[in-house]
């Protein structure tokens, strides 16, 4: 009896992913192939892998066992592709890569497309999303992402600088003034985006030369808020109110006037872009496709626009 790679592939995706309908997304196929595929490797066996529950799966024994191994060949099996890459020294083979939706579209994603010229044997699959998943239990193969590192089970380098700044359109400047220091904020109209972060509406900024400093902890107020920053950025636009926006997204903005850094002495220093990869099983090997992808775009981010310096401008109080 044979194992296929594409049976050890999927127990391991059901067991990470808790149920048959994710673990076929993750392996890009459809629910009722899965369920079948696992149904048929169950039978050879002659062994449940799986507890079935109306909402989730679970490993029997077995199963336990079987998934053990599994990550074990599939592991062999990465190290060996690494090793075969490096000896020919061409990369190929598919990369399933994340990041979000604004940054994702701007700035991956062409240079995705450049990436994929020099290296046309390589298959790159980008999934924008609005939050950070956990990369070995999605599939993914690695993430660009705006973020601090805290996960210990990820391993993230750093791409590029990159911090959130505060910002309104010159007749909102000119209707209400701006404030003079960060404890001024709650006494203006801030627009929030109500993103994953349970306290969106506290603001801790940082001296932007002293970034060891004590961060200023401001809770700010508004009327206005959504869960979509560009919504956001649109009201900050009109004049609604001021923001708190990645400098990468609104730099071209804040270069031709049409909005103006408030506070520009403060920031929050949690938006550097970073890769993010999910931790390899012990020996194994990173391919050299995901090696080669990843120095290009750190190439491609070494000099970031967003980072060039502003023309001063002094709104009117």
């Amino acid at each position: 009896m044979t194992i296929e790679h594409q049976e050890l592939l999927l127990v391991v995706q059901a067991a990470e992913q808790g149920s048959l309908a994710a673990a076929a997304r993750s392996l890009d196929l459809e629910p009722p192939a899965v369920t079948k595929r696992l149904a048929a490797l169950e039978r050879r066996l002659g062994v449940r892998l799986f507890h079935r529950t109306t909402r989730r799966l679970s490993l029997t024994d077995e199963g336990e066992l079987f998934c053990g191994r599994a990550r074990e060949v599939l592991a062999r099996l990465s190290s060996l592709e690494s090793e075969l890459q490096d000896s020919v020294g061409e990369a190929r083979g598919a990369i399933r890569l994340a990041s979000s939706f604004g940054f994702g579209r701007r700035w991956v994603a062409p240079a995705l497309a450049r990436f994929q010229q020099a290296h046309p044997r390589v298959e790159l699959k980008l999934e924008l999303m609005e939050h950070l998943p956990d990369l070995a239990s999605a599939g993914l193969d690695a993430a660009v992402w705006l973020w601090s590192p805290t996960r210990a089970s990820s391993v993230a380098r750093k791409l590029a600088s990159n911090r959130r700044v505060l910002v309104a359109a010159p007749a909102y400047a000119e209707r209400h003034g701006v404030p003079a220091s960060p404890q001024e904020l709650p006494q203006h109209a801030c627009l929030i985006v109500r993103e994953h972060e349970a306290r969106y509406a506290t603001w801790r900024l940082s001296p932007v030369n002293r970034p060891r400093a004590t961060p200023v902890t401001v809770q700010v107020h508004g009327a206005l808020s959504s869960n979509s920053g560009e919504v956001v950025r649109d009201w900050a636009l009109a004049g609604h109110g001021i923001m708190l926006r990645s400098l990468w997204d609104v730099h071209p903005l804040l270069a031709d006037g049409t909005l103006l850094q408030v506070l520009p002495g403060y920031a929050m220093l949690d938006a550097d872009v970073h890769w993010i990869a999910p931790p390899r099983t012990p020996g194994g090997a990173v391919p050299l496709r995901l090696r080669l992808l990843q120095d290009h775009l750190a190439s491609s981010l070494a000099d970031p626009p967003w980072l060039k310096p502003l023309p001063s401008a002094r709104p009117r109080r």
